[in-house]
């Protein structure tokens, strides 16, 4: 990839000023896919520096405007949409059936979205008391996103950015950099004036530190783990500059006793399954009411064993490795820590799975006699593991959902329309998934208590990325 090396700062192509590198690896082969250079202070300092000169023109530019290029943009991503599918499976090990219906169309689902919500976003309007609000760009922001859902998450904060007037920093992750250097390449060709969008590559310990902590950043929106969430809250408050933050997550799966246990478990344990397990709102606690605790036992073990594991690069349904060889030790010592504290190993175990030799792959892990105390209970894995809890009670159930220090998503089985929505609106979490419903583009994806602050997606998104004015006249 031609400009994999260089950064993107005030409309061009640049080489950095710092000479670390770091190899890009593909977790399939473990084979280096490139080389990228990890930003120094200085190269983040030049590329806010071409956001903050930017901001003064690019802050009055119209909605119209600003929709002209969203639609470019979109136009130019279709285009190039299998190279970004073929890019992240590779990077990420994403297998490329699901890196192309999942992970490469989430950057077009959410920027049609986006420009569909910004044509109807209201700048200024009359409250009840004839005084009038307005709604401005916040200013110049850092953006920090996760290897994950790359390009998903590239999208929820690079474009609520520029459709509201921001200019901003994008410093994706540095295990799964060369979709963001495609997406940089397609700001361009949209057309986007210089120094809206910049990119720079490189640790969060130098880079995103810098942005964090720098005086002319006005916003910061980071996506990843909650202790890095805590950095950058901590970096950020010397500047009192606006957080918000997308963090972990330990989601409950309620499953009750009326359910198609057949049907439900079957697609629980292959919820978690996707993308490697490496997915912050995955149902990875499964509670499961005792009357049918050994039933859903068999089916969870059935369906562990059958899952496949092999080469991201071919067509299927199977699961990919883990992004890197950080994510397969931390997984690994967490399942063995599931079985040091007493679990019961249903499928799967520690260790790469059978004659696989090379690449960040691990077992598909079910444990079955999980307790809330086991760190397989309370710990974010990221990896394929699924925990089963047995209750008893609708009252245990939404007790043991709510005993975690996250609160993104939870989830509920059952055909009973009442109960779900009861049991719904007891649980602490953002967002509540209902008989295997799916979030659309547009609804506001986020969490209570440490799986973050703020919202992105739809119209919610674009307000964090404003200030409100008040306008009182005589």
């Amino acid at each position: 990839m031609e400009n994999a090396g260089k950064f993107y700062i005030n409309g061009k192509w640049v080489d950095p000023i710092s000479s670390q590198k770091m190899d890009v690896i593909n977790p399939a082969t473990e084979e280096v896919i490139t080389r990228i250079t990890l930003a120094s202070e200085e190269d983040v300092d030049l590329a806010v520096a071409a956001a903050k000169r930017a901001f003064s023109t690019y802050s009055q530019t119209t909605i119209d405007q600003r929709l002209g290029w969203l639609e470019n943009l979109l136009a130019i991503y279709k285009r190039r949409y299998e190279e970004v599918a073929r890019t992240i499976s590779m990077e990420l090990g994403a297998p490329i059936t699901m890196a192309r219906e999942q992970q490469a169309d989430a950057g077009t689902a959410h920027l049609e979205d986006f420009i569909h919500v910004l044509r109807d976003l209201k700048l200024e309007e009359t409250l009840h008391n004839g005084e009038t609000l307005l709604r401005e760009p916040i200013g110049v922001c850092g953006l920090i996103t996760p290897w994950n859902w790359p390009i998903n998450q590239i999208v929820l904060k690079v474009i609520p950015a520029l459709a509201t007037g921001c200019t901003c920093v994008l410093k994706p992750s540095e295990f799964t950099p060369l979709n963001a250097t495609l997406y940089a390449e397609m700001i361009h060709e949209a057309g986007f004036p210089a120094g809206a969008f910049n990119l720079v590559q490189g640790a969060g310990p130098v880079a995103g530190a810098t942005l964090s902590q720098h005086p002319d950043i006005s916003m910061m929106s980071f996506t990843g783990s909650t202790r890095a969430g805590k950095a950058i809250t901590r970096d950020a408050a010397e500047n009192i500059k606006r957080v918000t933050l997308e963090l972990g997550g330990k989601s409950p799966n309620i499953v009750f006793d009326d359910v198609d246990v057949e049907d439900r478990i079957t697609f629980s344990v292959l919820d978690v399954f996707n993308n490697t397990g490496q997915t912050c709102d995955a149902p990875t606690r499964m509670l499961v009411q005792r009357s049918i605790y050994d039933e859903a036992l068999k089916v969870a073990k059935r369906v562990g064993e059958a899952a496949k594991v092999g080469d991201p690069s071919v067509e299927g349904d199977h699961i990919g490795p883990l992004v890197s060889h950080i994510q397969f030790e931390r997984v690994q010592t967490l399942i063995q820590a599931g079985i040091d504290e007493g679990a019961t190993l249903l499928a799967g175990g520690v260790g790469k799975p059978d004659g696989i030799n090379e690449g960040y792959y691990t077992k598909p892990t079910i444990f079955a006699d999980v307790n809330n105390t086991m760190r397989i209970a309370r710990e974010e894995i990221f990896g394929p593991v699924v925990a089963m809890i047995p209750f008893d009670t609708e009252e245990e159930a939404i007790k043991i959902a709510n005993d975690t220090p996250y609160g993104l998503a939870a989830y509920i089985q059952t055909p009973d329309a009442a109960k779900a929505d009861r049991v719904a609106r007891k649980l602490r979490a953002g967002m509540i998934r209902i008989n295997g419903a799916f979030p659309r583009p547009g609804s506001p994806f986020g969490g209570y208590k440490q799986s973050g602050i703020g919202r992105e997606g739809g119209l919610f998104g674009l307000e964090d990325f404003m200030e409100i004015k008040m306008l009182h006249k005589p």
